[in-house]
């Protein structure tokens, strides 16, 4: 398959959607590709992260809706080949940082940050394990 579009997305819910996205763009680098707004709720977001093909959908949470899933408590790891400037841009935009920049015993240098709505972000240089 050679396709220049994200095949994965992570997918997460927001109390105040308009809100998460701006901090994505803004603060850690996102790219706003697509918006879809019903009233004051987000029906559809998608953000692409600019040194990859990975991306995120996002809208406003729905309570008991049919993907229904509770804000905050998401996790996801994001490969980046400069963390340093990152980490700079994202300290100085007041980030809550939860673990400093660091070199791994596994190689990566990463950092991890704690969004404005409690989920969990790593960002780091470990590309994961090669196809077998």
């Amino acid at each position: 398959m050679n396709n220049t579009n994200p095949t994965v997305w992570s997918t997460l819910q927001a109390v105040d959607a308009p809100r998460l996205i701006d901090y994505y763009v803004e603060t850690f680098g996102f790219v706003l590709a697509a918006r879809h707004d019903d009233g004051d709720t987000v029906a559809h977001a998608e953000l692409l992260w600019p040194e990859g093909s990975g991306g995120l959908m996002l809208g406003t949470h729905k309570p008991g809706g049919e993907w229904s899933r509770q804000p905050g408590t998401a996790g996801t790891y994001v490969v980046t080949t400069d963390p340093d400037a990152l980490y700079e841009r994202v300290t100085a935009r007041g980030a809550d940082v939860t673990r400093p920049l660091a070199d791994t015993d596994y190689g990566s240098r990463e950092f991890g940050v704690r969004d404005p709505e409690g989920n969990l972000w790593s960002f780091g240089t470990y590309p994961g394990a090669s196809a077998p």
